[in-house]
Order: structure tokens, then sequence, then C-alpha cells
């Protein structure tokens, strides 16, 4: 019985096969994607540089350029409700950020650390659920609790604590997203081989978990304070007599027209607010880098 030897013939690429896109169609993807971000960033900063820009003008006129002054920030030293209602949005957002943050570590905790509980499901969509909400909907539902509350027990008066409470309601859901999220990517080994040494569950809480997550709280913190700074509609349904926010003085003047007066009390916003973003991007990363060289100085 003959055999016939096989011939190697190279295989012959299919015609249907996706050949690789050539090298200038990469750069012009690439090129396109920094043009997209480039007017992203645009979009989001160019209205916050021309605001700072125009609490330096010197006409009454929003849109007019007239010279450099200062004497819009003088007036505004000057202005009691516009600095009355900037020292009460600082005073709710600092404790509503700070309340966020507890009340949403201890939900995120609950809800990651114990699977199975009685009412668990029901838990995590009533955490969950402002942020789905409408917040209309969120503030007149609040309004009218608050309103048959205060109806059978006198308290409380519609003011400072309303609005404290509306704002944690919905920074408590922002906050504990944040922190869930992270406590699930923490490697559950590091709690376990703490208790292995001996330690209890709160010096695991406090020694192992609270600085790895301490990150996500930083920033939950912040979240928790920008929403809490700008919030208008909460602040509206909940506010009373003698307790206007910053958000609403500017809305209400809006309404007749605004003087640059507003723009110089927002540039003062804008740079409390990125001092204390930089600070708190600071200490992240100088935290980040010493965990970072004590785990290598562990492993050496």
């Amino acid at each position: 019985m003959s055999s016939t030897p096989l011939s190697l013939t190279p295989l012959r690429r299919s015609p249907h096969r996706r050949l690789r896109p050539p090298r200038r169609i990469h750069q012009q993807g690439h090129w396109l994607a920094k043009g997209w971000l480039g007017l992203g960033y645009l979009f989001l900063y160019v209205p916050i540089a021309a605001l700072i820009l125009y609490s330096f003008n010197d006409s009454t006129v929003p849109n007019v350029w007239r010279g450099f002054t200062l004497k819009w920030y003088a007036a505004l030293a000057q202005d009691r409700e516009l600095l009355a209602g900037l020292w009460l949005s600082l005073k709710i957002a600092f404790f509503t950020a700070c309340g966020s943050v507890v009340l949403g570590t201890m939900a995120a905790f609950s809800l990651v650390k114990y699977r199975r509980f009685a009412g668990r499901t029901l838990f995590s969509g009533m955490v969950n659920a402002p942020l789905v909400m409408p917040e209309v909907v969120v503030g007149l539902s609040l309004l009218l609790m608050l309103v048959s509350l205060q109806g059978w027990t006198g308290w409380p008066e519609r003011g400072v604590m309303t609005i404290w409470l509306g704002h944690l309601l919905l920074g408590m859901a922002y906050a504990t997203v944040v922190v869930q999220s992270r406590l699930q990517d923490l490697n559950p080994q590091l709690e376990e081989a703490a208790q292995d040494l001996g330690a209890r569950p709160h010096q695991v809480f406090w020694l192992v978990t609270l600085p790895m997550i301490g990150q996500a709280l930083a920033s939950a913190w912040l979240l928790t304070f920008t929403l809490s700074l700008d919030d208008v509609v909460l602040s509206a349904f909940l506010s009373g007599p003698g307790s206007t926010t910053l958000p609403l003085v500017i809305f209400s003047r809006a309404r007749l027209g605004l003087d640059p007066t507003v723009n110089a009390v927002a540039t003062v916003i804008v740079v409390i607010v990125a001092i204390g973003v930089v600070a708190a991007s600071w200490l992240i990363a100088n935290a980040e880098r010493q965990r970072s060289r004590e785990m290598a100085d562990a492993r050496n």
C-alpha cells in the first residue's frame, strides 16, 4: 500500500479575517479622544473661570467688562444676608458630611460583612432609594412627615435641624455606595490574619479595616459636603424662618437680577472647595505612599 507524502503548504490568510488597522487610524482615534476630552473639560471649567473673572468686573452688567476692581468683595463683606447664608450652608454641609460618613460606613459594613440577616433586601432598598427617587419627591415626603410629627409632638420646627436631616438622608445614600464599593474590594485574609493573631473584632475594625478604607471615607466626605453645600430643592422644602442657606439666597435674588456680589461669593466657595480637595488629595496620596513603603518593608 503506497503512501503519498503530504506537501506542507503555507496557510493562506482568510479574506474575511479582520486586518489590523493602520497606525494612522490609531493616531486619528487617539487625537479624537483627546479632542472630546478637551471639549468636556472646557464645558465644565470655562463657566467657572468666567464666573471668577467677572467677579473682578467693574460693571454691574454681568457680561460687560469695564475694568478690574475689588469692590464686589468689599460689598460682600457688608452683605449680611449672603454671609449668613454662606456660613449656614458651610455648617450644615460640614455636619451633613460627618454624619453621612458615619451612617454610610455603618450601613455599608452591615451590607458587606453580613450577607444574610432578616430584612437585608428591604434595608438595602431603603438605603439606595434616595439615589433613584426625584429630589422633589424626597423633599415633599420629608416635609409632610415633619409637619405631621410637629403636629403630634411639637418637634421639630422647620429650620436648621430639618435641613440637616434632609441632607443627611441624601448624603448617607451616596456615602454608603462609595464605602460599600471599597469594602467589597478588600482582601478578607488581612482581617482574618489579625483575628488569628489575637485581635478582637473592634480592634480589627479600627486597626485594619478603617485604615484601608480611609480613601473611600475621604471621598465620601467630600462628595456629601459638596452635595449639601449646593442643594436647593431639599433646603427649599425644609427651611424655615431664619434658616436660609446660600443657594436659596442666590435663587431668590436671581429672580430680580444678579449682581457681581454673587460672583464674588461663588469665587470664595470655589477657592474653599479647591483648597479642601487639594489638601485631601495630598493627604490620601501621602498615606498611600506610606502604606506602600510599609508593605514593601514587610515583604523584605
